[in-house]
């Protein structure tokens, strides 16, 4: 495929997070005297802030607002971008070699850009990529399509000519509902493999494999 453009997911794609978000609800949701251990993990992986804590809030009976649940899971969400999570290995490398083979390179995160920028400063990735749109740009978030069609606008590229990478099922939703080609990166630690096919164009074992998917 002629790629002009590469859009990456971070959580579970850069930024080897999600085995910590389960400790990052666990310690929101305690604020409300709830004991949680993982166990509704699939029900928000890949997902918003808003779509996740709506979630929480129905399953769990809370009585907080979505603006707190958000302003508690951030909080504590903050410390653990700024210091403990940690980026997958081939992103160093990955990133700098697309960009010299003159790739555009996009972020889509679901994440808020205050966890997105504080990963990405934090291993001098931030400059590399072309675009970056957050969760709290888009009115809908995964696994609707708007986060990558913003992504692909910001960077002047139309959809079918984007790739997009992805380890979600949701994710890998909103990319294909934006028009694009998706490679997943599943992760057998929190997902089945087989749950993706069919549904992704192509499954990596490693982020590293992005770069021999876009050889010309």
């Amino acid at each position: 495929m002629n790629f002009q453009a590469i859009i990456f997911d971070m959580d579970g794609v850069l930024a080897d997070s999600e085995p910590l978000w389960d400790d990052i609800d666990a310690a929101m949701l305690r604020l409300h005297g709830v004991s949680y251990a993982g166990e509704h993990k699939h029900h928000v992986l890949g997902k918003g802030f808003p779509l996740a804590l709506a979630f929480y809030k129905e399953q769990y009976q809370l009585e907080a607002t979505i603006e707190e649940l958000t302003q508690q899971r951030l909080g504590i969400a903050a410390e653990y971008y700024a210091t403990r999570i940690e980026a997958f290995s081939d992103a160093a490398t990955l990133l700098p070699m697309l960009r010299e083979r003159g790739f555009k390179l996009g972020l889509a995160t679901s994440s808020l850009s205050t966890l997105a920028l504080s990963f990405l400063d934090r291993y001098h990735l931030r400059d590399y990529f072309h675009a970056i749109v957050t969760g709290e740009d888009v009115q809908r978030g995964k696994p609707n399509p708007d986060i990558y069609l913003k992504a692909a606008q910001k960077l002047n590229v139309e959809p079918k000519y984007c790739l997009v990478v992805e380890d979600s099922l949701a994710g890998v939703q909103a990319g294909k509902s934006a028009g694009m080609p998706v490679a997943a990166i599943p992760d057998p630690r929190f997902v089945n493999i087989e749950d993706f096919k069919n549904k992704a164009d192509f499954i990596l074992a490693r982020l590293g494999e992005v770069a021999k998917l876009v050889e010309h």
